[in-house]
């Protein structure tokens, strides 16, 4: 057989998107409202993602899909293979690292100061672990609604006895299995966390504003809540639906649904209308990624508002 010449290797990539992603085209692209008030009164439906609910009704007590449990239960035995379907989460692990350096870097802080780390959606632990062993941690929790999931990260937990023997009474690395609605607020603001993360959650859960209700009281003043996830465009629909799941099998089929999607400006405008979140100089953060396959995810600057991208808001102090 001769080798494909460029040509057709893109004729055929060409075939590959026209026969296996015809019926996953978005229809009806909602139009983005500018900077929402509020999450509380849009849908998040697969057609209508955070656009205006004329009739809203009551959010329903969790913003927990059963769909998206049964979707990652199923991946939970091959979480930690970094050659397997969670490969893309071990490679923009570091990013998630550095990002949240450059959001603390905005403010003045203690040298010495241990943080405390809330990781919801933490799957298999991947950044969790990482997070544990960095030797400005005093401790950090995981929250995850998945228990297949959830059983991996214990599991691999165990095999470093520095994340699971107790110091004063604390695991350095503790998972819980729960959704953060049902994770008992902290007594004080000061008993919050300094760090409360929810990396590639956020597109997975029934209602965004509501879910985010429930993170926020768990951040301390001063400290910051930081995120990844997906703007809702075309071109993230090619990338993530179409090239990664589709065409180039780089993550695994059904992973994402495109309605579920959040952009950055809706982020945005709904922190504005939280009192006491993002003020002063630095205060709200993002920077657009893209995985560039053989390379790695690289930081896209502007990619905030048509792919992959990092945000981050501080509770004001």
């Amino acid at each position: 057989m001769k080798p494909q010449t460029p040509a057709r290797a893109i004729r055929s990539m060409r075939r590959s998107i026209s026969q296996t992603s015809r019926s996953r085209v978005p229809h009806n692209a909602p139009r983005i409202p500018s900077a929402p008030t509020s999450f509380r009164t849009f849908t998040c439906s697969a057609a209508h993602a955070l656009n205006p609910n004329p009739n809203p009704t009551p959010p329903p007590h969790s913003t927990v899909d059963p769909t998206e449990v049964s979707h990652f239960n199923a991946l939970a035995s091959s979480w930690w293979d970094p050659q397997g379907p969670s490969r893309l989460l071990h490679l923009m692990n570091p990013l998630r690292h550095s990002f949240i350096s450059s959001c603390r870097s905005t403010s003045p802080s203690d040298p010495g100061q241990k943080l405390r780390y809330l990781d919801i959606g933490c799957g298999g632990g991947i950044f969790a672990e990482s997070a544990a062993r960095l030797h400005d941690t005093e401790s950090v929790v995981g929250i995850d609604p998945t228990p297949g999931v959830l059983s991996i990260a214990s599991a691999h937990a165990r095999r470093d006895p520095i994340l699971t023997t107790e110091s004063d009474g604390k695991k350095r690395l503790a998972y819980l299995n729960t959704s953060i609605e049902n994770l008992p607020p902290p007594s004080s603001p000061q008993q919050g966390y300094d760090i409360v993360t929810c990396f590639e959650v956020l597109e997975h859960v029934h209602a965004p504003g509501p879910f985010l209700s429930h993170i926020l009281p768990h951040v301390k003043p001063g400290g910051w809540l930081v995120m990844s996830t997906i703007a809702r465009t075309w071109t993230s629909w090619l990338v993530t639906n179409v090239m990664a799941e589709d065409v180039l099998g780089i993550v695994p089929k059904g992973t994402h649904e495109w309605g579920k999607y959040v952009n950055e400006e809706e982020l945005r405008g709904w922190f504005k209308g939280q009192e006491g979140w993002g003020g002063g100089v630095g205060g709200v953060k993002s920077l657009g990624v893209m995985y560039v396959p053989g390379l790695g995810w690289r930081e896209v600057v502007g990619g905030e508002g048509w792919g992959n991208y990092f945000f981050g808001v501080r509770r004001d102090a």
